[in-house]
């Protein structure tokens, strides 16, 4: 939590902040992320009028689940944060975050961030080659002695058209 009293109260117009994050996990409805190094943020805060930016970093590590193997790996987190905020309950811009006290909570606004900016496809290694099909082998730590044509069932009738019989 980060006190921003003096921005509010117009005291200054400009706050650098260096904080970690005491997060161990956080999820998205779907998936929970184990943090397997500090999530720490280094921003600038400045005040214009009402509105509170935030300009900075979050950095870290995360644990990931790969899309085709399944298996857990290290992500390293370096992103940029951009946000802005404001105390003031008549501003309608949906870009900015509302926050009602002169205590910043950065958890909530990090977890997002971070979230927001992962792959849709993760990969532990650009070249995974997945599971096996049929029994599912993980095909990075060997092969498998599958009979494995790789042919899409639903177009399994067409491979007779092209065959040389």
């Amino acid at each position: 939590m980060v006190n921003i009293s003096d921005l509010i109260n117009k005291k200054i117009n400009k706050k650098d902040i260096d904080v970690v994050l005491d997060l161990k996990e956080f999820n998205d409805n779907y998936e929970t992320y184990k943090v397997l190094e500090p999530i720490r943020v280094k921003a600038t805060l400045t005040k214009q009028g009402d509105v509170i930016s935030i300009l900075g970093l979050i950095s870290g590590k995360i644990q990931l689940t790969c899309s085709r193997c399944l298996q857990n790996f290290s992500y390293e987190l370096q992103l940029e944060l951009q946000e802005k905020l404001t105390n003031n309950p008549e501003n309608k811009d949906d870009e900015i975050i509302f926050i009602n006290n002169d205590k910043l909570e950065l958890t909530e606004i990090v977890e997002n961030n971070i979230i927001m900016s992962l792959p849709i496809q993760r990969l532990c290694k650009e070249d995974c080659k997945g599971l096996c099909q049929v029994c599912g082998t993980n095909l990075n730590k060997g092969s498998c002695n599958c009979d494995n044509p790789d042919i899409d069932p639903r177009l399994a009738g067409l491979k007779d058209l092209f065959s040389n019989n």
